[in-house]
């Protein structure tokens, strides 16, 4: 037996875009935070020439700062959607979160292996 999924017709959104919103900023707060300790690790690496002609701390720190400015902009864009209203966020603005959520992790993980 076929049961018709009943969909709500307007949802409540209540406090929730707000609470959204706020999370979007805390959680780029926090990658702010680990931006800097990249950038850290990179200055604590020296400035020495490197032998293999590549800084890699650099490239790591440089990498962290991209992905961390593009989360910015998806913050930004996901607070004003937020603002007109409760519709889902678009598929491409996550891809891009989640793309510069694994290119920032990336560059923590290796500033860490590169700072030893």
């Amino acid at each position: 037996m076929n049961v018709p999924a009943q969909v709500p017709a307007h949802r409540d959104p209540g406090l929730q875009p707000e609470r959204t919103s706020l999370a979007w900023r805390r959680t780029l707060l926090a990658l702010v935070v680990v931006d800097l300790l990249v950038w850290r690790s990179w200055v604590r690496a020296g400035t020495a020439a490197p032998s293999s002609g590549v800084d890699l701390p650099g490239l790591s720190a440089l990498t962290a700062m991209a992905a961390t400015a593009v989360l910015a902009a998806v913050v930004f864009v996901r607070g004003r959607e937020l603002r007109r209203g409760p519709a889902a966020p678009p598929a491409v603005l996550m891809r891009c979160a989640a793309g510069a959520v694994i290119a920032l992790a990336g560059s923590t993980v290796a500033a860490l292996a590169l700072g030893r």
